[in-house]
């Protein structure tokens, strides 16, 4: 059992030496904390992160928890270690990303039959950019592959877990589904 005064230092070196996310259970596990002793550090942990004048900050993805750079040390990260700056998402890999988030798991067809294309390039792409990931097998004929969102997915949106999308209200859906079939030419305009 870690002494008191160590419960910010013991949750800094377990996230650190992972790296990745840290979830609250596996934290409360190998720290020996109660679930409010555990609630409380990490909360106490993100705000002298937030307050202070520190590199680093403290995230929340889906129950999981991580350090991470601030976003406004980018620009010095990048021409440390010399990686392209992101990932330019154009309309297509947007579209489909929000697919993607607001069905998931969905398989490639069902993508495509929502967008009318085929969508293989932006899946690919959204894979490669670690934004989507196999989530698993459709107990279908030929078992296509489910696709889910990433924690890299949460990062980069600025978002906690799923729960935080915004939700869209019925009627602005009945709105995009007709200009969807206008568009695609299945209802007349009526001039």
């Amino acid at each position: 059992m870690v002494e008191n005064k160590n419960r910010y230092a013991a949750v800094e070196a377990l996230l650190f030496a992972v790296g990745g996310a840290v979830s609250f259970s596996d934290i409360k596990n190998a720290l020996e904390f109660s679930d409010e002793e555990l609630q409380q550090t990490l909360n106490e942990l993100k705000a002298m992160y937030d307050s202070e004048d520190r590199g680093i900050r403290l995230i929340e993805l889906d129950g999981k928890f991580q350090l991470c750079t601030k976003n406004e040390y980018y620009d010095e990260l990048i021409r440390l270690i010399n990686v392209p700056k992101k990932h330019i998402l154009t309309d297509v890999l947007l579209e489909t990303l929000s697919i993607v988030a607001y069905k998931q798991p969905v398989t490639r067809q069902e993508i495509e039959k929502i967008r009318g294309v085929s969508c293989s390039h932006a899946v690919n792409r959204l894979v490669e950019y670690n934004l989507i990931q196999e989530v698993g097998r459709l107990d279908a004929p030929g078992h296509p592959i489910l696709f889910g969102t990433t924690d890299d997915f949460l990062r980069s949106f600025g978002i906690s877990s799923m729960d935080d999308l915004p939700v869209i209200s019925p009627d602005r859906l009945e709105d995009f589904r007709k200009q969807a079939e206008e568009e695609a030419g299945l209802i007349n305009v009526e001039t």
